[in-house]
């Protein structure tokens, strides 16, 4: 048997999900709470597989209850169950521990197996929210590449998005136009880019030049 815990603070919500999840022979309803710091005294008293939580909630949120309940109660999964998927909501309380990430748009039986997945080790992310975090680790990744360069390929890039041609670029830095021609290469190699105009788009993006 799964035990579950409930934590929202809409009532409505917590008698809904109870009522269809006590209906699945394999999970029991342990406790239902209105806030965080409620949501945390039942875990500790039940000492349940799963907790189902709210994320905005009076008294305490539930990234702070997360946050608490995987550093006290670590064998307890947190399933994140909420309206939002905005970046300052999703990913605060992915790094406070929660291990899978639902809407409440969710159907019933999508909840559940979500539970029995985590219960079983397995974290389950909404797509919609996944979409959100890959394309946010895509973001980090392109706002760091340029930390990759050598403090040599680092100037060239600078000076190509200063308008910089080779010939002028060799002339500044005191090398052959061979030489500048394959710090090009390898900014465009390390940067994943495809031409000089997008080196020069990258150097501005990135606040690298005037």
């Amino acid at each position: 048997m799964i035990r579950v815990v409930l934590v929202d603070d809409h009532e409505m919500v917590r008698l809904g999900l109870s009522a269809f999840l006590s209906t699945q022979e394999d999970l029991d309803v342990c406790g239902q709470a209105s806030n965080g710091k409620e949501g945390i005294e039942l875990a500790k008293a039940h000492r349940p597989d799963v907790v189902l939580m709210d994320l905005v909630m009076d008294e305490m949120d539930g990234i702070e209850a997360t946050a608490a309940l995987t550093r006290e109660l670590p064998d307890t999964k947190v399933i994140v169950l909420t309206s939002y998927i905005e970046d300052e909501k999703v990913y605060p309380v992915i790094e406070a521990g929660a291990f899978s990430y639902l809407l409440k748009t969710s159907s019933a039986v999508t909840i559940a197996d979500a539970i029995r997945r985590a219960a079983a080790g397995e974290a389950f992310i909404e797509a919609q929210v996944t979409s959100k975090m890959m394309a946010k680790m895509r973001e980090k990744k392109s706002a760091h590449l340029h930390e990759e360069l050598t403090a040599r390929e680092l100037e060239v890039l600078k000076l190509i998005g200063d308008g910089k041609t080779n010939a002028e670029i060799a002339e500044i830095l005191y090398i052959g136009v061979k030489t500048v021609k394959t710090h090009v290469s390898h900014i465009l190699q390390k940067l994943e880019l495809e031409d000089r105009t997008q080196i020069a788009i990258y150097a501005h993006r990135h606040g690298l030049v005037q």
